[in-house]
Protein backbone atom coordinates (compact mmCIF):
# COMPACT_ATOMS: atom_id res chain seq x y z
CA UNK A 1 0.00 0.00 0.00
CA UNK A 2 1.40 3.36 -0.99
CA UNK A 3 2.37 5.86 1.61
CA UNK A 4 0.44 9.11 1.40
CA UNK A 5 1.78 12.63 1.49
CA UNK A 6 0.33 14.48 4.43
CA UNK A 7 -0.53 17.94 3.21
CA UNK A 8 -2.08 19.96 5.98
CA UNK A 9 -2.78 23.58 5.17
CA UNK A 10 -2.82 26.09 7.98
CA UNK A 11 -1.98 29.20 6.04
CA UNK A 12 -3.22 32.58 7.19
CA UNK A 13 -1.41 34.02 4.20
CA UNK A 14 -2.20 33.47 0.59
CA UNK A 15 -2.12 30.75 -1.74
CA UNK A 16 -2.65 27.18 -0.85
CA UNK A 17 -4.21 26.48 -4.18
CA UNK A 18 -5.32 23.07 -5.28
CA UNK A 19 -6.16 23.69 -8.88
CA UNK A 20 -8.62 20.97 -9.27
CA UNK A 21 -11.33 18.83 -10.21
CA UNK A 22 -11.69 19.52 -13.90
CA UNK A 23 -9.45 22.22 -15.29
CA UNK A 24 -10.19 22.45 -18.96
CA UNK A 25 -7.44 23.34 -21.34
CA UNK A 26 -6.98 23.08 -25.05
CA UNK A 27 -4.42 20.55 -26.25
CA UNK A 28 -4.32 19.11 -29.73
CA UNK A 29 -7.76 20.70 -30.30
CA UNK A 30 -9.33 18.57 -27.58
CA UNK A 31 -10.97 19.70 -24.37
CA UNK A 32 -9.02 18.06 -21.57
CA UNK A 33 -9.91 18.03 -17.88
CA UNK A 34 -6.86 18.47 -15.70
CA UNK A 35 -5.92 19.79 -12.29
CA UNK A 36 -3.07 21.16 -10.23
CA UNK A 37 -2.05 21.87 -6.66
CA UNK A 38 -0.16 24.92 -5.51
CA UNK A 39 0.73 25.99 -1.99
CA UNK A 40 2.65 28.53 0.07
CA UNK A 41 2.35 27.30 3.65
CA UNK A 42 1.98 23.93 5.25
CA UNK A 43 1.57 23.06 8.91
CA UNK A 44 2.01 26.76 9.63
CA UNK A 45 5.46 26.95 8.03
CA UNK A 46 6.59 28.60 4.85
CA UNK A 47 6.97 26.01 2.11
CA UNK A 48 8.06 28.50 -0.55
CA UNK A 49 9.27 32.09 -0.60
CA UNK A 50 9.26 32.72 -4.32
CA UNK A 51 5.78 31.84 -5.52
CA UNK A 52 3.72 34.30 -7.60
CA UNK A 53 0.94 36.41 -6.10
CA UNK A 54 -2.72 35.35 -6.49
CA UNK A 55 -3.30 37.97 -9.17
CA UNK A 56 -0.40 36.65 -11.29
CA UNK A 57 -1.46 33.05 -10.72
CA UNK A 58 -4.97 34.01 -11.82
CA UNK A 59 -3.55 35.07 -15.19
CA UNK A 60 -1.70 31.74 -15.52
CA UNK A 61 -4.81 29.78 -14.55
CA UNK A 62 -6.95 31.67 -17.01
CA UNK A 63 -4.38 31.10 -19.77
CA UNK A 64 -4.60 27.35 -19.04
CA UNK A 65 -8.41 27.51 -19.11
CA UNK A 66 -8.58 25.96 -15.66
CA UNK A 67 -12.20 25.63 -14.58
CA UNK A 68 -11.93 24.51 -10.95
CA UNK A 69 -9.63 25.34 -8.04
CA UNK A 70 -9.35 23.94 -4.55
CA UNK A 71 -7.85 25.91 -1.68
CA UNK A 72 -6.65 24.49 1.61
CA UNK A 73 -7.93 27.67 3.23
CA UNK A 74 -10.36 30.41 2.26
CA UNK A 75 -7.86 33.14 1.48
CA UNK A 76 -9.77 36.30 0.55
CA UNK A 77 -6.90 37.46 -1.69
CA UNK A 78 -7.28 34.36 -3.82
CA UNK A 79 -11.06 34.42 -3.88
CA UNK A 80 -11.02 38.09 -4.85
CA UNK A 81 -8.43 37.51 -7.58
CA UNK A 82 -10.82 35.09 -9.26
CA UNK A 83 -14.04 37.09 -8.86
CA UNK A 84 -16.25 37.28 -11.94
CA UNK A 85 -14.41 34.36 -13.49
CA UNK A 86 -15.77 30.99 -14.55
CA UNK A 87 -13.53 29.18 -12.08
CA UNK A 88 -15.22 27.05 -9.42
CA UNK A 89 -13.70 26.86 -5.94
CA UNK A 90 -13.39 24.32 -3.19
CA UNK A 91 -12.27 26.10 -0.02
CA UNK A 92 -10.83 24.54 3.12
CA UNK A 93 -10.89 24.58 6.89
CA UNK A 94 -7.63 23.34 8.44
CA UNK A 95 -7.44 20.72 11.16
CA UNK A 96 -6.85 23.46 13.71
CA UNK A 97 -10.48 24.54 13.24
CA UNK A 98 -12.11 21.18 13.98
CA UNK A 99 -12.80 21.83 17.64
CA UNK A 100 -14.24 25.30 17.14
CA UNK A 101 -16.36 24.25 14.16
CA UNK A 102 -18.38 22.00 16.45
CA UNK A 103 -19.91 25.20 17.82
CA UNK A 104 -22.90 26.17 15.61
CA UNK A 105 -22.37 29.89 16.23
CA UNK A 106 -18.69 29.71 15.26
CA UNK A 107 -19.42 27.58 12.19
CA UNK A 108 -22.08 30.00 11.02
CA UNK A 109 -19.80 32.96 11.67
CA UNK A 110 -17.04 31.31 9.61
CA UNK A 111 -19.39 30.73 6.67
CA UNK A 112 -20.68 34.28 6.94
CA UNK A 113 -17.10 35.64 6.83
CA UNK A 114 -15.52 33.30 4.28
CA UNK A 115 -18.33 32.22 1.96
CA UNK A 116 -21.16 34.74 1.91
CA UNK A 117 -19.08 37.82 0.94
CA UNK A 118 -17.59 36.05 -2.11
CA UNK A 119 -20.11 33.56 -3.40
CA UNK A 120 -21.99 36.08 -5.52
CA UNK A 121 -18.87 36.77 -7.60
CA UNK A 122 -16.68 33.68 -6.99
CA UNK A 123 -18.14 30.24 -7.56
CA UNK A 124 -17.63 28.40 -4.27
CA UNK A 125 -18.99 24.87 -4.57
CA UNK A 126 -17.51 22.91 -1.66
CA UNK A 127 -15.85 23.20 1.76
CA UNK A 128 -13.30 20.61 2.90
CA UNK A 129 -13.29 20.34 6.68
CA UNK A 130 -9.86 19.08 7.79
CA UNK A 131 -7.25 17.19 5.80
CA UNK A 132 -5.89 13.67 6.42
CA UNK A 133 -7.28 13.80 9.94
CA UNK A 134 -7.07 10.01 10.37
CA UNK A 135 -3.37 10.03 9.48
CA UNK A 136 -2.26 12.21 12.40
CA UNK A 137 -2.86 9.91 15.40
CA UNK A 138 -4.79 12.75 17.04
CA UNK A 139 -7.79 11.05 18.62
CA UNK A 140 -9.49 14.31 19.53
CA UNK A 141 -9.32 15.53 15.94
CA UNK A 142 -10.77 12.22 14.77
CA UNK A 143 -13.63 12.64 17.23
CA UNK A 144 -14.19 16.25 16.15
CA UNK A 145 -14.15 15.65 12.40
CA UNK A 146 -17.70 14.48 11.73
CA UNK A 147 -19.40 16.87 14.18
CA UNK A 148 -17.45 19.74 12.60
CA UNK A 149 -18.52 18.68 9.11
CA UNK A 150 -22.13 18.36 10.20
CA UNK A 151 -22.14 21.75 11.91
CA UNK A 152 -20.59 23.51 8.91
CA UNK A 153 -23.17 21.84 6.66
CA UNK A 154 -26.00 22.92 8.99
CA UNK A 155 -24.67 26.48 8.84
CA UNK A 156 -24.88 26.33 5.06
CA UNK A 157 -28.46 25.07 5.35
CA UNK A 158 -29.38 27.88 7.76
CA UNK A 159 -27.91 30.47 5.39
CA UNK A 160 -29.61 29.01 2.33
CA UNK A 161 -26.32 27.94 0.73
CA UNK A 162 -26.51 24.13 0.98
CA UNK A 163 -27.74 23.76 -2.59
CA UNK A 164 -24.68 25.64 -3.87
CA UNK A 165 -21.99 24.44 -1.45
CA UNK A 166 -21.38 20.93 -0.13
CA UNK A 167 -19.05 19.59 2.58
CA UNK A 168 -16.37 16.87 2.56
CA UNK A 169 -12.84 16.10 3.83
CA UNK A 170 -9.70 14.53 2.30
CA UNK A 171 -8.08 11.32 3.52
CA UNK A 172 -4.68 9.69 3.33
CA UNK A 173 -4.56 6.41 1.40
CA UNK A 174 -3.13 4.99 4.63
CA UNK A 175 -6.64 4.71 6.07
CA UNK A 176 -6.85 1.43 4.15
CA UNK A 177 -5.65 -1.70 5.93
CA UNK A 178 -5.58 -3.63 2.66
CA UNK A 179 -5.69 -2.46 -0.94
CA UNK A 180 -4.81 -5.56 -2.97
CA UNK A 181 -6.53 -7.08 -4.70
CA UNK A 182 -8.75 -4.02 -5.13
CA UNK A 183 -11.95 -5.94 -4.39
CA UNK A 184 -10.53 -6.80 -0.96
CA UNK A 185 -9.95 -3.20 0.00
CA UNK A 186 -10.87 -2.51 3.63
CA UNK A 187 -10.42 0.37 6.02
CA UNK A 188 -8.23 0.04 9.09
CA UNK A 189 -10.18 -1.61 11.86
CA UNK A 190 -9.30 1.11 14.39
CA UNK A 191 -10.79 3.77 12.11
CA UNK A 192 -14.11 2.13 11.26
CA UNK A 193 -15.78 3.67 14.32
CA UNK A 194 -15.11 7.07 12.73
CA UNK A 195 -15.45 6.21 9.05
CA UNK A 196 -18.81 4.40 9.24
CA UNK A 197 -20.79 7.43 10.45
CA UNK A 198 -18.75 9.65 8.14
CA UNK A 199 -19.86 7.55 5.16
CA UNK A 200 -23.46 7.79 6.33
CA UNK A 201 -23.11 11.57 6.31
CA UNK A 202 -21.58 11.59 2.81
CA UNK A 203 -24.47 9.50 1.54
CA UNK A 204 -26.99 11.77 3.24
CA UNK A 205 -25.71 14.99 1.68
CA UNK A 206 -24.40 13.37 -1.52
CA UNK A 207 -20.83 14.64 -1.19
CA UNK A 208 -17.72 12.87 -2.56
CA UNK A 209 -15.16 10.84 -0.61
CA UNK A 210 -11.70 12.31 -1.23
CA UNK A 211 -8.50 10.28 -1.07
CA UNK A 212 -4.82 11.21 -1.58
CA UNK A 213 -3.08 8.50 -3.59
CA UNK A 214 0.54 8.40 -4.77
CA UNK A 215 1.69 5.34 -6.75
CA UNK A 216 5.17 6.91 -6.60
CA UNK A 217 5.51 5.92 -2.94
CA UNK A 218 4.61 2.32 -3.62
CA UNK A 219 7.22 2.13 -6.37
CA UNK A 220 9.89 3.97 -4.36
CA UNK A 221 9.51 1.52 -1.48
CA UNK A 222 9.44 -1.62 -3.65
CA UNK A 223 11.13 -0.95 -7.01
CA UNK A 224 12.13 -4.59 -7.37
CA UNK A 225 8.59 -5.87 -6.90
CA UNK A 226 6.45 -3.18 -8.52
CA UNK A 227 6.61 -2.53 -12.24
CA UNK A 228 7.53 1.03 -13.15
CA UNK A 229 5.38 0.77 -16.27
CA UNK A 230 2.42 -0.25 -14.09
CA UNK A 231 2.64 2.88 -11.95
CA UNK A 232 3.36 5.19 -14.93
CA UNK A 233 0.37 4.08 -17.05
CA UNK A 234 2.79 2.61 -19.60
CA UNK A 235 2.10 -0.63 -21.52
CA UNK A 236 2.46 -3.59 -19.16
CA UNK A 237 0.90 -6.96 -18.41
CA UNK A 238 -0.98 -5.50 -15.45
CA UNK A 239 -2.75 -7.56 -12.82
CA UNK A 240 -6.09 -9.33 -12.54
CA UNK A 241 -8.25 -9.25 -9.44
CA UNK A 242 -8.91 -12.95 -8.68
CA UNK A 243 -12.24 -12.14 -7.01
CA UNK A 244 -13.77 -10.08 -9.82
CA UNK A 245 -11.60 -11.07 -12.79
CA UNK A 246 -11.20 -7.36 -13.52
CA UNK A 247 -7.92 -6.42 -15.18
CA UNK A 248 -5.85 -3.42 -14.03
CA UNK A 249 -3.18 -1.82 -16.19
CA UNK A 250 -2.17 0.84 -13.65
CA UNK A 251 -1.88 1.21 -9.89
CA UNK A 252 -3.92 4.40 -9.46
CA UNK A 253 -7.10 2.78 -10.78
CA UNK A 254 -6.50 -0.19 -8.50
CA UNK A 255 -6.16 2.18 -5.55
CA UNK A 256 -9.41 3.96 -6.43
CA UNK A 257 -11.30 0.67 -6.67
CA UNK A 258 -9.79 -0.50 -3.39
CA UNK A 259 -11.36 2.56 -1.75
CA UNK A 260 -14.70 1.80 -3.42
CA UNK A 261 -14.47 -1.77 -2.07
CA UNK A 262 -13.70 -0.52 1.43
CA UNK A 263 -16.71 1.80 1.29
CA UNK A 264 -18.91 -1.02 0.00
CA UNK A 265 -17.74 -3.25 2.85
CA UNK A 266 -19.32 -0.71 5.20
CA UNK A 267 -22.62 -0.82 3.35
CA UNK A 268 -22.40 2.02 0.82
CA UNK A 269 -22.46 1.95 -2.96
CA UNK A 270 -23.82 5.49 -3.28
CA UNK A 271 -20.67 7.55 -2.64
CA UNK A 272 -18.29 8.77 -5.36
CA UNK A 273 -14.54 8.49 -4.80
CA UNK A 274 -12.30 11.28 -6.06
CA UNK A 275 -8.53 11.56 -5.96
CA UNK A 276 -7.76 14.76 -4.06
CA UNK A 277 -4.00 14.49 -4.63
CA UNK A 278 -1.69 12.57 -6.91
CA UNK A 279 1.52 13.41 -8.69
CA UNK A 280 5.13 12.45 -9.35
CA UNK A 281 8.31 14.30 -8.32
CA UNK A 282 10.85 15.39 -10.91
CA UNK A 283 13.74 15.15 -8.44
CA UNK A 284 14.46 13.30 -5.20
CA UNK A 285 17.12 12.16 -2.78
CA UNK A 286 19.41 9.27 -3.79
CA UNK A 287 17.14 6.76 -2.04
CA UNK A 288 14.00 8.07 -3.76
CA UNK A 289 14.01 5.67 -6.66
CA UNK A 290 12.09 6.86 -9.70
CA UNK A 291 12.01 10.58 -8.90
CA UNK A 292 13.12 11.92 -12.28
CA UNK A 293 11.78 14.50 -14.74
CA UNK A 294 11.28 11.76 -17.30
CA UNK A 295 9.06 9.70 -14.99
CA UNK A 296 7.17 12.78 -13.79
CA UNK A 297 6.48 13.78 -17.39
CA UNK A 298 5.33 10.27 -18.30
CA UNK A 299 3.08 9.93 -15.24
CA UNK A 300 1.31 13.26 -15.66
CA UNK A 301 1.15 13.05 -19.46
CA UNK A 302 -0.40 9.60 -19.37
CA UNK A 303 -2.75 10.62 -16.58
CA UNK A 304 -3.83 13.59 -18.68
CA UNK A 305 -4.62 11.27 -21.56
CA UNK A 306 -6.69 9.00 -19.31
CA UNK A 307 -8.68 11.97 -18.04
CA UNK A 308 -9.17 13.22 -21.59
CA UNK A 309 -10.68 9.85 -22.47
CA UNK A 310 -13.14 10.23 -19.56
CA UNK A 311 -12.17 6.78 -18.40
CA UNK A 312 -13.66 5.06 -15.42
CA UNK A 313 -11.91 2.41 -13.35
CA UNK A 314 -12.50 -1.30 -14.03
CA UNK A 315 -14.98 -1.49 -11.13
CA UNK A 316 -16.66 1.83 -12.01
CA UNK A 317 -16.35 2.11 -15.81
CA UNK A 318 -19.24 4.57 -16.14
CA UNK A 319 -17.81 7.04 -13.58
CA UNK A 320 -15.03 9.17 -15.15
CA UNK A 321 -12.01 9.52 -12.88
CA UNK A 322 -11.85 12.83 -11.04
CA UNK A 323 -8.26 13.78 -10.26
CA UNK A 324 -6.36 16.53 -8.45
CA UNK A 325 -2.70 16.68 -9.48
CA UNK A 326 0.00 17.91 -7.13
CA UNK A 327 1.50 20.45 -7.86
CA UNK A 328 1.40 23.60 -9.94
CA UNK A 329 4.75 25.00 -8.72
CA UNK A 330 7.86 23.59 -7.09
CA UNK A 331 8.11 24.68 -3.45
CA UNK A 332 11.66 25.59 -2.44
CA UNK A 333 11.31 25.65 1.37
CA UNK A 334 9.16 22.60 1.91
CA UNK A 335 10.61 20.30 4.59
CA UNK A 336 11.26 16.60 4.13
CA UNK A 337 13.00 14.69 1.34
CA UNK A 338 13.97 16.43 -1.88
CA UNK A 339 10.95 15.02 -3.69
CA UNK A 340 8.66 17.17 -1.55
CA UNK A 341 10.09 20.30 -3.16
CA UNK A 342 9.87 18.99 -6.72
CA UNK A 343 6.31 17.98 -7.56
CA UNK A 344 5.61 21.13 -9.57
CA UNK A 345 4.72 21.28 -13.22
CA UNK A 346 6.17 24.80 -13.26
CA UNK A 347 9.04 26.67 -11.72
CA UNK A 348 7.89 29.79 -9.84
CA UNK A 349 8.84 31.99 -12.82
CA UNK A 350 6.31 30.17 -14.99
CA UNK A 351 8.84 28.01 -16.88
CA UNK A 352 7.67 24.39 -17.30
CA UNK A 353 9.71 21.84 -15.33
CA UNK A 354 8.97 19.40 -18.15
CA UNK A 355 6.69 19.43 -21.14
CA UNK A 356 3.27 17.79 -21.00
CA UNK A 357 1.72 20.06 -23.58
CA UNK A 358 0.41 22.82 -21.31
CA UNK A 359 0.75 26.33 -22.69
CA UNK A 360 0.31 28.88 -19.92
CA UNK A 361 1.34 32.48 -19.33
CA UNK A 362 2.61 33.95 -16.07
CA UNK A 363 2.88 37.76 -16.28
CA UNK A 364 6.00 39.65 -15.24
CA UNK A 365 6.03 40.89 -11.67
CA UNK A 366 5.72 44.67 -11.57
CA UNK A 367 7.68 46.34 -8.76
CA UNK A 368 6.83 49.93 -7.98
CA UNK A 369 9.56 52.05 -6.37
CA UNK A 370 8.86 55.09 -4.26
CA UNK A 371 11.06 58.18 -4.29
CA UNK A 372 11.40 61.00 -1.79
CA UNK A 373 11.35 63.51 -4.60
CA UNK A 374 9.45 63.89 -7.82
CA UNK A 375 11.10 63.83 -11.19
Amino acid sequence: MAKSRSVMATSSFLLLLLLTISAYLSCKQNTIPFSFLHGMKERGHNIANNLPSPSRVAVLINSLNVSRIKLYDADPNVLSAFSNSNVEFIIGLGNEYLQSMRDPAKAQSWVQQHVQPYISQTKITCITVGNEVFNNNDTQSMINLLPAMQTVYNALVNLGLAQQVTVTTAHSFNILANSFPPSSGVFRQDLIQYIQPLLNFHAQIKSPFLINAYPFFAYKDNPDQISLNYVLFQPNSGSTDPNTNLHYDNMLYAQIDAVYAAIKALGHTDIEVRISETGWPSKGDPDEVGATPQNAEIYNSNLLKRIEMKQGTPAKPSVPIDIYVFALFNEDLKPGPASERNYGLYYPDGTPVYNIGLQGYLPEMVIESKSNGGL
